[in-house]
C-alpha cells in the first residue's frame, strides 16, 4: 500500500473512502458536525439507531452524497475521549482498514492522525496510524490458492491527513521509518507461522542470512561441529533427539562506533517442540512450531535496524534446535554439561527453552555487552498469569526493567514484571547437579528466569516471556489468527530510546 500526508481538508480530496475517527458520545466535533449536516443527519440517525455510537470496536460505512469528493465515509469508533492513546489509535486504525480489506479500493484518505492524543505530536500519530493499518492487512497466504490471497488485498493506497502542512515533513519521515518496521514485523510473523515440515534450524539460519543481506549487517552461523568443540552441552542435548542439525546464529548490526559496546538481543529457537520424552498432549501441538518467536523477534529487529540504519551496535543470537522424541533423546534424569561448565540435572525434556538460553546467554558474555535482553516463549505458567494481553519481564537491573516497561507502553507491546527474588533460587537448585531445569509447578515463570540468572552472571540483563503474546488464537484488531510478531516493535522502541536519547 502506497502512503503519502496532505494537510488538505479531508472533505476536498477526492477518494474511494474517507476514514474518520468518531469519539464516543462526541459528535459535535467540526468534521462530524460537517459531516452530518452535509449528509443530512445520516450519522445522527445512526446514533439514535443504536448502529453507531463510537465505542471502541465500532465501524460504521455510510455511502456519500455527490456533495462529497469521498465515494464513502467509514466511522471508526475510538472509545472515551479522555481515554484515547496510541494504542487505541493503532487498533481503531487496523480495524478501519480491516474492514476494506478485499474491496480492492484504489486510494482512501485517513484522517485519524487528526485525532487529538495529549502529549503527541502528528509524527506519533501517523506512525500509530499506519502500523495499525499495514499490520491489519497481514496475512500468511503461502500456501492457499491465488483466490484466497486476493481476499486479503489492502486499498493500492493511502493518504495520512495532518492539521498543519509544518507537519508534513515529519510525517513522512514517520511513514518512511514505519514501513521498514512494519516490514520487520511482518517478517517475524512469517517465521512463526512456518509449518514445522519446512523449518528446520539451517532454514531458519537461511532466512537470517537473507534479512542480513536486505538489512546490510552480518550473519554468522556456527554449526554443530563448532558448537561440540565449544562446549555447548545443553544445547546440543536439547538437539539430539532430532535428525535436524542444530545451530547457533549471530547477526551483527554496527551501527555505532568501532568502541561501543554492543546491545545483545537473545531469542529462542526451537523451531518445533514436541516436549521431547516428556511429551506434550497432542491438543495443540501443531501450534508448538511458534517455539521459536524469541529468535524471530531478534531476526526482525536487527532487519528493522539494518533499514533504519540504526546509530547503534547490536548483537543478535539465537540457538535454533527441534525438540523431539527419539531413542536419541535425552531423558529426564539426565545431567547435561552447559557451555559454562555449569552441570544441569535435566527432570523434564519439555523445559528446553531454558536449557538452550543458558548457552546462548554465556556465548554472548564474550562479546562484552553492555546490556542483554532475551525473549523467549518459555512457559506456560506466563500464560495462565498474564493471558495473551502483556508479556512477563523480569531481570537484574531494575533500570532496564523499567525502560523495557515504558518502551511496551509506548508500542502497545506491554510487558508486567514478575519478582526474582533470591527465595526462588531454592526451586532450581538440584540434589545431584549444580542446578535442574524445572522448579515444579510455583511460581513457573519466575523459576525458569531464576535457571536463567545465573548465566547472566556479570552483565546487565533481562528476561521477556512471550509465551502468551507470540501467538493469536483468534484474530486482533491489527494481528490476525497466528504468529503476532511480538517483540519487534518492542525492542526497536527501546533502541531508539537508548540511540537517541531525549534532550
Amino acid at each position: 500500500m502506497e502512503l503519502k500526508t496532505s494537510a488538505k481538508d479531508p472533505f476536498k480530496i477526492k477518494t474511494a473512502c474517507l476514514i474518520l475517527g468518531a469519539w464516543e458520545k462526541g459528535f459535535s466535533t467540526p468534521l462530524l458536525s460537517k459531516l452530518d449536516q452535509t449528509m443530512q443527519g445520516a450519522l445522527q440517525k445512526a446514533v439514535r439507531s443504536g448502529e453507531f455510537g463510537g465505542k471502541q470496536g465500532e465501524v460504521l460505512i455510510l455511502h456519500s452524497p455527490s456533495e462529497l469528493q469521498a465515494q464513502k465515509v467509514l466511522l471508526v469508533g475510538v472509545g472515551p475521549r479522555n481515554q484515547l492513546d496510541l494504542e487505541q489509535l493503532r487498533r481503531a486504525a487496523g480495524r478501519a482498514l480491516g474492514a476494506l480489506i478485499g474491496q480492492r479500493l484504489s486510494q482512501v484518505v485517513c484522517a485519524l492522525p487528526l485525532l487529538e492524543i495529549p502529549q503527541t505530536g502528528a509524527a506519533a500519530r501517523v506512525q500509530a496510524t499506519v502500523e495499525g493499518s499495514l499490520l491489519s492487512g497481514y496475512r500468511f497466504t503461502r500456501y492457499q490458492s491465488h483466490k484466497a490471497q486476493q481476499q486479503t488485498i489492502l486499498p493500492k493506497g493511502m493518504t495520512l491527513l495532518v492539521e498543519r502542512p509544518n507537519e508534513l515533513e515529519q510525517a513522512e519521515q514517520a511513514i518512511s521509518s514505519t514501513t521498514q518496521i512494519c516490514r520487520a514485523v511482518s517478517l517475524a510473523r512469517d517465521l512463526v507461522n512456518e509449518p514445522g515440515n519446512v523449518k528446520s534450524p539451517s532454514w531458519l539460519a537461511d532466512q537470517a542470512r537473507a534479512a542480513a543481506a536486505e538489512g546490510e549487517f552480518n550473519c554468522t552461523v556456527i554449526g554443530r561441529q563448532d558448537l561440540a568443540r565449544d562446549g555447548f552441552g545443553a544445547l546440543l542435548g536439547v538437539a539430539q533427539g532430532s535428525e535436524r542439525e542444530p545451530c547457533l546464529i549471530l547477526l551483527e548490526h554496527q551501527g555505532g562506533p568501532a568502541d561501543q559496546a554492543p546491545i545483545a538481543l537473545v531469542g529462542k529457537g526451537v523451531v518445533f517442540d514436541a516436549g521431547g520424552i516428556s511429551l506434550k498432549p497432542a491438543e495443540k501441538m501443531d501450534e508448538m512450531k511458534m517455539d521459536m518467536a524469541g529468535g524471530a523477534a531478534v531476526i526482525g529487529t536487527l532487519l528493522a535496524a539494518g533499514l533504519l540504519k540504526l546509530p547503534i551496535n547490536l548483537i543478535g543470537v539465537i540457538p535454533a534446535v527441534e525438540n523431539l522424541p527419539s531413542g536419541s533423546a535425552i531423558r529426564p534424569g539426565d545431567i547435561l554439561t552447559s557451555l559454562s561448565g555449569k552441570t544441569i540435572e535435566v527432570l523434564n525434556t519439555d523445559a528446553e527453552g531454558r536449557l538452550i538460553l543458558a548457552d546462548a546467554l554465556t556465548y554472548v558474555k564474550r562479546f562484552a555487552p553492555r546490556l542483554v535482553v532475551d525473549l523467549a516463549t518459555l512457559t506456560g505458567a506466563c500464560v495462565i498469569a498474564l493471558g495473551q494481553h502483556a508479556s512477563a519481564v523480569l531481570g537484574n537491573d531494575q533500570s532496564l526493567v523499567r525502560q523495557l516497561i515504558k518502551a511496551g507502553e509506548g508500542c502497545g507491546e506491554r510487558l508486567w514484571q514478575l519478582p526474582l527474588w533470591s527465595e526462588y533460587d531454592q526451586q532450581i537448585k538440584s540434589d545431584v547437579a549444580d542446578l535442574k531445569n524445572t522448579g515444579g509447578r510455583p511460581a513457573g515463570t519466575i523459576t525458569a528466569a531464576a535457571f536463567l540468572k545465573p548465566f547472566a552472571e556479570g552483565i546487565k540483563w533481562a528476561h521477556i516471556d512471550i509465551a502468551g503474546t507470540a501467538w493469536n488464537d483468534k484474530p486482533g484488531p491489527y494481528s490476525c489468527k497466528g504468529g503476532t510478531g511480538v517483540g519487534v516493535r518492542l525492542l526497536l522502541a527501546y533502541l531508539q530510546s537508548i540511540a537517541q536519547p531525549r534532550r
